[in-house]
């Protein structure tokens, strides 16, 4: 199906020609047909061809514009005996601006005047535009001449990709109610299919599919491109503007950035159009082009949409090709001017790996959100690296672990400004970093310590007797390089334990009641008297604990 939104001047007979094609009444309301005069959106179709009609008054561009915001095809309607006029140029603007590059020029009333002096004139008019090689006919609905023609054009129009697989957006342009079924909405789907009794989301609920109906027909499932009505169960309340979105696939944007295009820069209050929804919008200059558009509530935006941008009070139009719908915070002074460099190597087309590039980490599900996906393995979870950024982060861990041996795990994942622990201990296991109940340490250059390393996994506060130290070759001089290359930790005379075990000891006596004992800190290392007194003697000296006369016991400052 080719789904295809008139444009034009207001009384250059789009809905006349719309009833002379399809033998449909495009105008719904009895106030239309009586004024007529198109006021709201109109769906009539015929063989295939499916029309949203617009109107052409400017008091009612608001409702023309979501008329054409999901539509990516035209039929521009300009009248033999009129020749091109102001609305005929605002439409065009807006298609411009929208990206619109499909369709047909029609120059209707040709039984009224000479075609010839308007078809050369609109060719003029479009020149330089998006819509400048369109075909061209002339046309009377009243005599039916050019019709023919006219279909055939319009049959010619290269359809959208149907992408079956992709993410559902229906973008709602009328809401009515059915007695008995309930809540229908109507919307052009772009991509996708659309299935009864499938689950989307409509704002913050899940609504159901009861049924669906395309082109007047019911249906068990319409694939895109397509007019379909949707009948949803659930307790929702939709309006125009709001969207049916496949469920955890699209991301709530408020705040995002694009490049604009248009003759001068934008005001910093305008509407924001984007499929049929409209928006006051917040403008923050960055660049010559590019702008930050803060949005008054959430929408499914992803990069690559193209929206519009309009200033109510002189009816201005600029377009807008959305660049990062995932911004930095701009806070620090100098904060616009870098992003606004960053932004000038962006083009607004789709591309996962240079999105992951900027990002350096993204989980896969939000890339694909955004409308950037990567084919790519995950380094630790649903994580994304860009490769440069992971061998970086690899090396930074490995000088961390260097200068800090036993760091804590969660120290540095905050260290390295991680968002997930599971990206510290996929960074260890390429660093050359080993994690130890949740501790760090670079391999051991001291023959025999990684044995005791080995055994201190399983019993961190259990220190190797003399015998042990002597068969792993570790006699005094060993463990003081041991310890001096940070390997471990030496007590007293002969009792080592790991970098770190005093922390972790610090955080298991922190849960005894105060004051504790020896015998009580001892059950709750589960170690020896000869391993408990020389630690809570470095824990004295460290100033975590302090001893008291009283039997020896301690409590913590």
């Amino acid at each position: 199906m080719r789904v295809i939104a008139t444009a034009g001047h207001v009384d250059h007979g789009k809905s006349t020609l719309l009833r002379a094609l399809t033998g449909m009444e495009p105008d719904r309301w009895e106030e239309e047909r009586r004024r007529g005069l198109t006021i709201d959106l109109g769906y009539v179709w015929t063989d295939g061809l499916a029309f949203v009609d617009v109107p052409g008054h400017e008091r009612f561009v608001g409702n023309m514009l979501a008329g054409v915001g999901p539509v990516t095809a035209v039929l521009f309607v300009v009248a033999a005996d009129a020749g091109w006029s102001v609305q005929s140029r605002e439409h065009l603007e807006i298609l411009h601006a929208l990206g619109v590059g499909r369709g047909v020029l029609a120059v209707t009333r040709s039984d009224l005047a000479d075609p010839g002096p308007v078809l050369a004139a609109c060719r003029d008019r479009l020149r330089g535009s998006t819509l400048a090689d369109v075909p061209a006919v002339a046309v009377s609905a009243v005599t039916g001449e050019g019709l023919p023609g006219l279909r055939a054009l319009l049959a010619a129009i290269p359809p959208d990709d149907p992408a079956p697989e992709a993410d559902v957006r229906l973008w709602i342009d009328r809401v009515f109610t059915v007695e008995g079924r309930g809540t229908v909405v109507t919307g052009t789907l772009g991509a996708g299919v659309i299935r009864a009794g499938d689950v989307l989301r409509l704002g913050g609920d899940d609504v159901r599919i009861r049924g669906l109906h395309s082109l007047n027909e019911a249906k068990t499932e319409v694939a895109a491109p397509a007019r379909v009505a949707v009948n949803l169960r659930g307790g929702a309340r939709p309006r125009r503007g709001h969207t049916l979105l496949t469920p955890g696939r699209w991301l709530d944007v408020e705040v995002l950035d694009v490049r604009v295009s248009g003759e001068g820069r934008p005001p910093e209050q305008v509407t924001w159009h984007l499929g049929t929804a409209a928006e006051p919008a917040r403008l923050r200059a960055l660049g010559e082009d590019t702008v930050r558009v803060t949005l008054p509530r959430p929408l499914p935006v992803r990069v690559g949409d193209r929206a519009l941008l309009r200033d109510p009070g002189s009816r201005r139009v600029w377009g807008a090709v959305v660049l990062d719908v995932r911004p930095p915070e701009l806070r620090r002074r100098g904060a616009a001017r870098a992003r606004a460099a960053d932004l000038a190597g962006m083009s607004g087309v789709p591309d996962g790996v240079a999105e992951l590039r900027r990002r350096g980490l993204a989980r896969r599900d939000d890339l694909a959100a955004m409308g950037t996906p990567v084919d790519a393995d995950p380094v630790a979870g649903d994580w994304l690296a860009d490769p440069d950024h992971w061998a970086g982060l690899r090396h930074r861990l490995a000088e961390v672990v260097a200068g800090r041996p036993g760091l804590a795990a969660e120290t540095a994942r905050q260290l390295l400004g991680l968002p997930d622990r599971a990206l510290v201990d996929a960074l260890a296991e390429g660093a050359a970093v080993r994690t130890v109940r949740g501790r760090l340490f670079r391999p051991a250059r001291t023959p025999g310590v990684d044995e005791l390393r080995r055994g201190w996994a399983a019993d961190p506060f259990a220190a190797p007797d003399a015998a042990r130290l002597a068969e792993l070759g570790l006699d005094r001089r060993a463990l003081a390089a041991a310890e001096a290359a940070g390997e471990l930790v030496q007590l007293a005379p002969g009792v080592v334990l790991p970098p770190g075990a005093a922390e972790e000891a610090a955080e298991v006596l922190a849960r005894l009641p105060r004051p504790f004992t020896v015998a009580q800190a001892r059950t709750a290392l589960n170690t020896t008297r000869r391993v408990v007194v020389p630690l809570l003697e470095h824990l004295d000296r460290l100033g975590l604990t302090r001893r008291q006369d009283t039997a020896g016991s301690r409590t913590f400052l």
